[in-house]
């Protein structure tokens, strides 16, 4: 089975993550599909398998030198963000893209165009994956699941190229920011490991936002509109305030690169109380403490107008993997070497988001991020190129081949 039609197989199962069940995985067909993935490894006879009640995958593949070589580990993730509905994905191939609006969805007129998604010339020429409008595709993360078990599977059939030990996992619940807080990293026993989650071809990201949550909750008092002077409280506009104060560049819409943001994200409220969900964004540590700091200044300024209205509760999510990787940047040269061998141009970019390789790289698993090849994730206009695939296969397998030659 080739990795394109294993990733169509993959995208059939339903796994949306969901933060609000507090459980690990946060929805069953997760562990559904772990027990799936589960019992594909098994047919390949790799050893070493297990799948925990929490749903993390692990497997080796043996080494085939007598030389002692680091091992290597190889990591994807089992869901799908809740952003977007991925029940019943119906995939579709466009053969040979013609550089054109392609049509997803003729009845509810949805159109996976250039005009707005300007990457897609970049593809022309090329057979592409696309949604059928009414869903996410799963290229985040199932593509990377497709090319690990591929490349582990083409190792398998050409026993002359040779690599150590590889070590695969698959978790659950990255798109909800816990894929690496129960990951056991000791039983994983890996030197380093690579997540196959980035985006186009050619990305390779050893620099991540340093990330948190801020909760902003304002109480008011309601009272009848007709007698409220000097009595009602509307907590609803208070929260505006709060809102407007914040400056207007800095949220994700104008900003890009290295440039961090404040990002609102919720807003629940009636006139008793509302609730703010920002996150906050930033690749400099220095930057992001200030960002919270100015968050919890403007809850005291609220507080000077209107006593006793606003709290904070600002929760830190993870942190810019990058001081953990440069003391080991060699594990990001063979990254780069692997792509030129396979015939990819490396593109070194920062992540302008977050990964389980942050969470994993201070867990003590160094862990950069390898494309996996999709566009548009999260959404309906999500596409993936199948070179791009097929490319992200190749270079894990020039890795663990790169690895073997170092030792």
């Amino acid at each position: 089975m080739n990795v394109v039609d294993r990733f169509l197989q993959y995208v059939k199962f339903d796994t949306q993550s969901d933060e609000l069940t507090n459980m690990t995985p946060s929805t069953p067909g997760q562990m559904e599909f772990a027990q799936y993935l589960e019992s594909v490894l098994k047919s390949m006879n790799l050893r070493d398998i297990s799948l925990d009640e929490n749903g993390y995958l692990m497997a080796t593949l043996p080494g085939n030198v007598t030389e002692k070589v680091p091992t290597v580990g190889f990591i994807a993730h089992l869901d799908t963000s809740p952003d977007m509905s991925g029940h019943h994905v119906s995939p579709r191939i466009v053969k040979n893209y013609d550089g054109k609006d392609i049509v997803l969805n003729s009845a509810a007129r949805i159109v996976l165009s250039p005009e707005q998604f300007p990457e897609l010339t970049k593809y022309e020429g090329q057979d592409l994956i696309v949604t059928d409008g009414t869903t996410l595709l799963g290229a985040d993360d199932k593509a990377g699941i497709a090319e690990i078990i591929t490349a582990v599977d083409y190792l398998q059939q050409h026993p002359e190229i040779k690599h150590g030990d590889i070590r695969i996992a698959f978790n659950p619940d990255e798109e909800i920011g816990q894929g690496a807080h129960k990951f056991d990293v000791k039983r994983f026993g890996c030197d380093w490991a690579y997540t196959m989650d980035g985006g186009e071809i050619g990305e390779l990201e050893y620099e991540n936002f340093n990330a948190a949550v801020a909760k902003v909750t304002f109480i008011g008092r309601n009272v009848h509109p007709g007698y409220a002077k000097h009595k009602m409280i509307n907590s609803i506009r208070i929260a505006n305030q709060f809102v407007i104060m914040l400056p207007r560049w800095e949220t994700p819409e104008h900003t890009e690169d290295y440039e961090g943001f404040y990002h609102l994200v919720s807003i629940e409220g009636s006139v008793e109380k509302t609730v703010l969900t920002y996150i906050i964004r930033d690749h400099d540590r220095d930057r992001f403490e200030r960002r919270k700091k100015e968050l919890e200044h403007l809850t005291r300024k609220i507080n000077n107008e209107f006593p006793d209205c606003a709290s904070i509760e600002i929760k830190d999510q993870y942190y810019n993997m990058r001081e953990k990787i440069e003391p080991v940047k060699y594990i990001v040269d063979i990254a780069e070497q692997a792509m030129r061998d396979a015939g990819v141009t490396p593109h070194v970019v920062p992540i302008r988001g977050g990964t389980d390789g942050a969470q994993l790289s201070f867990k003590g698993l160094p862990c950069p991020n390898i494309f996996a090849g999709g566009l548009n994730f999260h959404g309906r206009y999500e596409f993936i190129p199948i070179p791009s695939m097929e490319k992200a296969t190749r270079v894990i397998v020039e890795i663990a081949r790169l690895v073997a030659q170092r030792r």
